[in-house]
């Protein structure tokens, strides 16, 4: 009659979705802040996302960027950036358990976000209170929340969130009990994740349905899913989610019996944990360790850990973990046979479990006070326990728990004269276990009978090319006997012949079209570099010097103009030039541009990691942008006109931005060009794709609108392909 099931400790399914960035994503934002020197939104956005990546890693450094971020969002009177400082405040507050001053701060973020009518940040903060009210155990008011959440998501066409918010549902129905809504929240959020493949949510919704399958007795299948979700966590190199996947791992081996594997996982875990810092997590971790040393008998050490796992709970106020330490203290005191001890932390346990709601929690308490009553001979005082856990396994449908329990009524009923009720639920006991035992024979019976098809497909495929091979050799002897099958064989080789030399023929002349090709498009940038229009104004403006006697002048813009035409003209005939040549280039341009009536402001600005003299580029891919913002950014402005280049080298990628202040790339294309597109641009990204294949490595251009960051002109970025030359 003596079992050592405890309360099953699922974890790693309560927390609201955290976004774990990566490290180049945190590296890229950093040189990103670095290079934005104004004190203007873009700033604070910058702060706000980089506080956003380092929460969970590192609260100190993230409290230090919101310091900065909410200073500098109240100077430009940002709302939005001070939503979103409250709003990650909030976080923090609820990653180190202090519920009730994150509710407040996301509240106070909720009312900024509806004042400004910010719909997708109104979703975030109702998932955020919902995911709070769960941790505080009001799981139905955060149930209602979630439902909010996901109708403004569903509003707005916001499948992440939608999906995100499915898996908090799927939580909170998992800690009430109800399994079956839990799995069809947890499927739904897994669907969606895989069509918009975000790997985070997939991973993650992997784990939670393997949790249920591990609540239900099924481990095989609950390992499974804990395996592909660590095996996209390691994809990711996200640490965070590793160290869930290897805790819940270990859970299930715990339930395997494989003991030294559950230890060699959960204590993986606890490391990464603890160096993160998250005092949730690592109670969840210790109360898993705590189970398998109960499991191995290791009873000393098993109270060490829970009660170090107790104690942190108590800290954190996190109840539902609470019940889980305290129902797991109490199994060791009954195992040590300290009875009074045991039944003290049992009813602390219940009555933790009952102001919170935790029905699966709550059945293994009444289930382990009444074990221990049986232990101290109190029958009639087990009765009532017993009972309650019948209830509670039935109700929520855990066999493994209804059987245990239905042994120990019977128990009861015979040690108090009630032999039928005995009987009855011996007979119960009986049905269960050979339930289970049927339950795991069909698993077996399946899992034979999926090995036998398998085999059963080999074995066919074995037939099938035996028969083929008897095929070919009764053809082979066919073939010897008659001239005609010779002369067929010829005729094979000739057609192959003929086919193998079209398709020489073929990629020949594709090769020779696409050097052609390459050819016509360079030529084209050569023509669109140095178009008539340009010729025709410098020739016009240097023909208006003269009239008006203006010889110094006149001189200085001939000779600057006969500069820039060789330097054209000479790099036209290389396939790469030195950087520095390109850079200047661009200067004698803007020089041209400028001398007349000095209207352009412009700046050229190379990264010091750049040694200028050692980059070897294709030539004239800079300057068709910066002749496109000087001949239709700045329509109708006179005056303030800036053009800004600027080069960068990130991750192996030479990029050149090219920013203006003008009228923005969207009313460039509806208001003055209208259905013309650019020729030099549209050039340019034929001869990059070119280009991308000949370096082997990216080449790209990217034009966008500077109004999306609350910025007026346009911003070009070029990923130039490029050489180094060894110094």
């Amino acid at each position: 009659m003596k079992s050592i099931k405890i309360s099953i400790l699922l974890t790693f399914l309560f927390s609201p979705i955290i976004l774990i960035s990566q490290n180049e994503e945190i590296d890229s934002l950093k040189i990103e802040l670095e290079n934005r020197k104004e004190q203007d939104t873009t700033r604070v956005n910058l702060l706000n996302k980089l506080a956003f990546v380092h929460y969970e890693k590192d609260i100190n450094k993230a409290e230090e960027y919101l310091d900065e971020s909410e200073e500098l969002a109240k100077l430009i009177d940002f709302k939005k950036g001070k939503a979103r400082v409250l709003y990650i405040k909030g976080e923090i507050q609820v990653a180190q358990s202090n519920f009730d001053e994150g509710l407040r701060l996301i509240n106070e973020a909720l009312q900024l976000y509806e004042a400004l009518n910010d719909k997708p940040a109104v979703s975030l903060c109702y998932e955020g209170i919902g995911s709070i009210l769960k941790d505080k155990g009001e799981r139905k008011e955060a149930i209602a929340y979630y439902l909010k959440s996901v109708q403004i998501s569903e509003e707005i066409g916001d499948r992440i969130g939608v999906s995100n918010t499915f898996r908090s549902i799927g939580v909170t129905y998992f800690e009430i009990g109800n399994y079956t809504e839990a799995l069809s929240y947890y499927e739904k959020a897994l669907q969606i994740s895989k069509e918009i493949n975000n790997e985070e949510t997939a991973s993650r919704s992997l784990m939670n349905i393997g949790n249920v399958h591990l609540i239900q007795g099924n481990y095989p299948l609950a390992l499974e899913y804990h395996n592909k979700s660590l095996e996209i966590n390691e994809k990711r190199k996200d640490t965070f989610l590793i160290s869930l996947s290897l805790s819940n791992i270990g859970h299930i081996y715990n339930n395997l019996k494989n003991y030294d594997k559950a230890l060699v996982y959960s204590k993986k875990a606890l490391d990464i944990q603890k160096k993160i810092g998250n005092k949730k997590r690592v109670a969840e971790i210790l109360l898993n360790l705590g189970l398998t040393y109960s499991l191995v008998k290791d009873y000393i050490q098993a109270e060490s850990v829970l009660k170090e796992a107790l104690t942190i709970t108590e800290e954190i106020q996190n109840k539902h973990l609470m019940g889980f330490a305290l129902n797991n203290i109490g199994y060791i005191y009954q195992e040590l046979g300290d009875y009074d001890m045991s039944i003290a932390y049992y009813e602390k346990a219940i009555k933790n479990d009952l102001s919170i709601d935790g029905k699966r929690v709550l059945e293994r308490s009444y289930y382990g006070i009444a074990k221990t009553l049986v232990y101290q001979k109190k029958y009639k005082e087990a009765l009532h326990y017993a009972l309650e856990s019948k209830q509670l396994s039935q109700n929520l449908d855990i066999i493994n728990s209804e059987r245990d329990t239905q042994e120990l009524l019977s128990i009861i009923y015979k040690n108090t004269g009630n032999y039928k009720e005995a009987l009855e639920s011996h007979e119960q006991y009986k049905i269960l276990n050979d339930s289970l035992f049927n339950k795991k024979n069909i698993e077996k019976i399946a899992q034979l009978e999926s090995e036998y098809k398998y085999q059963r497909a080999l074995d066919s495929a074995s037939i099938r090319e035996l028969q083929l091979k008897k095929t070919v050799t009764a053809t082979n002897k066919d073939l010897e006997k008659t001239q005609r099958n010779y002369l067929w064989a010829v005729i094979g080789v000739l057609i192959v012949s003929m086919l193998l030399g079209s398709v020489i023929f073929y990629q020949k002349l594709r090769h020779a079209k696409a050097k052609t090709h390459n050819v016509v498009i360079e030529q084209k940038l050569l023509r669109s570099q140095m178009t008539p229009h340009f010729i025709f104004n410098s020739l016009s403006v240097l023909q208006g010097m003269i009239l008006n006697k203006e010889e110094k002048k006149s001189v200085s813009y001939l000779s600057k103009f006969s500069k820039l035409l060789r330097i054209i003209l000479e790099n036209s005939r290389d396939k790469t030039v030195s950087l520095s040549q390109e850079l200047k280039a661009i200067h004698n341009y803007l020089a041209l541009q400028n001398l007349e009536n000095e209207a352009y402001e412009h700046t050229i600005l190379v990264e010091d990691s750049i040694d200028v003299p050692l980059f070897e580029i294709p030539p004239m891919l800079i300057q068709p942008f910066v002749e496109n913002a000087i001949e239709h950014a700045f329509v109708n402005k006179k005056d303030h006109m800036k053009i800004d280049i600027r080069l960068t080298y990130i991750s192996k990628r030479l990029i050149c931005t090219i920013t203006d202040n003008g009228i923005g790339y969207e009313s460039q294309n509806g208001v003055n060009n209208g259905n013309k597109k650019s020729l030099s641009t549209t050039i340019t990204s034929e001869r990059l794709k070119i280009l991308s294949k000949d370096f082997k490595m990216e080449g790209s251009v990217v034009i966008k609108d500077r109004k999306q960051y609350n910025e007026q002109g346009t911003i070009v970025t070029l990923v130039i392909p490029h050489k180094i030359i060894p110094a």
